[in-house]
């Protein structure tokens, strides 16, 4: 089917299904007819990717017909758990561009590591085909605009994998704080304090067979092969990852954001978007390895001015065994009558007194994230995680935070076009000095 009559169609198809989620197993794949089903190509097999190929695979409104990764070890397991969901073994490839060129997909699945966000989204968007990325959008500022400049050129349904937008944890917190009964609030909280290990100092030397290691720098700066650099490890490199911030912290972020937008609704204010000024202050003060992000970290981001000044404060200890306001991660709003606090199974409001107010519960599974992202497929209406509106401001506040602490200054920061004010060493880090050729970001 032609790409544009297929939209139109799987559009037409979606009345029934938009606004709800049901865990589909493979045995309920027959309920949707095969010429209804969004087709979908996965970039990745492991890691992230596997989880997202078993919730895309497992849902009965998908065909998953295409898995590419350049890690020949990974495609047999991500192959396999496709075929064992819906009773059909996608297609294998070892080049993801094979998938953006094939006219017959719908929908581009990334669940790469950070730094092979990019590429793939905007190509994939100028190849007419809907998105979902996983987290943080891109590999650094930059990246983002040019994600969402591509989206909307294209007029794509891009959702990032900040599967927390869609459950019904934060929706019913977001309902409740709505209420007022938190009173005026003005200050957002945003922590991790999840112990995690050292990577120690491991010696460089050769990729596994079958892997396509000099792809696998993509566009970052050619460097010999280190575990450090590979599966699991490449988020703590500032080649490659974005830190603790921009893996667990995105999301924390963007659960106090979407609260503290909703005590805004509920007061009148106008809701925040990008912060106006941005500090943070931590360094490599635990773990002595090879890792280039901060282990202790605090972030502080100021919204506008005035009587409607709010401020989000971001906490990073990742050497601690133990919970902070009864969560080892998560996210809380402060009013003048309550507050609340939320984690990743449950949240509680608290009054003046520490009686709880009201409370609510609910996992973080994405399978109805990837649902609500298909039924907007289908409908053409904007995701939980819209990128443009939802995904990239809250990968704005990760990438912001990581360069104020790389600067070692309070940064002010022009919401409209994504420049930090007056600060040229803070600006050149809003992209890479340089993309590896072949693998330079698209224009659009």
């Amino acid at each position: 089917m032609a790409e544009t009559s297929r939209r139109n169609f799987l559009q037409r198809s979606s009345a029934a299904t938009v606004g709800s989620f049901v865990a589909a197993q493979s045995t309920q794949a027959s309920a949707v007819q095969p010429s209804e089903r969004v087709r979908v190509g996965i970039i990745g097999a492991g890691g992230r990717a596997l989880s997202l190929i078993n919730s895309f695979s497992s849902n009965a409104s998908v065909e998953v017909v295409a898995i590419a990764d350049l890690d020949a070890n990974r495609l047999p397991k991500g192959l396999a758990a496709a075929e064992k969901n819906q009773s059909r073994r996608p297609r294998a490839e070892s080049d993801f561009r094979r998938l953006i060129d094939d006219n017959t997909l719908d929908v581009i699945v990334t669940g790469t590591p950070d730094h092979w966000h990019a590429i793939p989204t905007i190509l994939a968007c100028q190849a007419g085909k809907d998105v979902y990325v996983e987290k943080p959008d891109g590999h650094n500022i930059v990246e983002g605009m040019r994600m969402v400049a591509a989206m909307r050129k294209h007029k794509c349904i891009v959702q990032m994998g900040s599967q927390h937008r869609s459950t019904k944890r934060l929706q019913t917190a977001i309902e409740f704080v709505k209420s007022g009964k938190l009173g005026r609030c003005v200050v957002a909280k945003a922590w991790e304090s999840s112990k995690q290990g050292a990577i120690g100092f491991p010696p460089d030397g050769m990729p596994p067979a079958g892997v396509d290691y000099e792809m696998w720098m993509g566009p970052a700066p050619k460097r010999p092969f280190n575990t450090n650099r590979f599966h699991g490890r490449w988020r703590w490199l500032y080649d490659y990852g974005t830190g603790d911030l921009g893996n667990d912290g995105v999301h924390r972020l963007d659960m106090a954001v979407a609260l503290l937008n909703a005590a805004c609704e509920a007061q009148g204010d106008k809701q925040v978007g990008l912060p106006s000024s941005v500090s943070a202050h931590g360094g490599k003060w635990y773990f002595d390895d090879a890792q280039q992000f901060p282990d202790t970290m605090q972030v502080t981001y100021e919204y506008g001015a005035g009587t409607h000044t709010k401020m989000l404060t971001y906490e990073m200890r990742v050497w601690t065994p133990y919970h902070y306001l009864g969560h080892s991660e998560g996210a809380a709003v402060f009013g003048d009558r309550g507050y609340i606090v939320m984690g990743n199974s449950n949240w509680a409001a608290y009054g003046r007194g520490g009686q709880i107010l009201e409370q609510g519960e609910g996992d973080s599974h994405e399978g109805p994230h990837v649902q609500n992202f298909i039924d907007c497929v289908k409908s053409r209406q904007k995701p939980y995680c819209d990128l443009e509106t939802v995904g990239h401001p809250a990968s704005v506040l990760c990438h912001a935070g990581n360069i104020a602490a790389r600067v070692g200054r309070t940064l002010q920061l022009d919401p409209q076009s994504e420049t930090f004010i007056g600060d040229d060493d803070a600006n050149a880090l809003r992209t890479r000095s340089e993309y590896r050729k072949p693998w330079v970001l698209p224009e659009v």
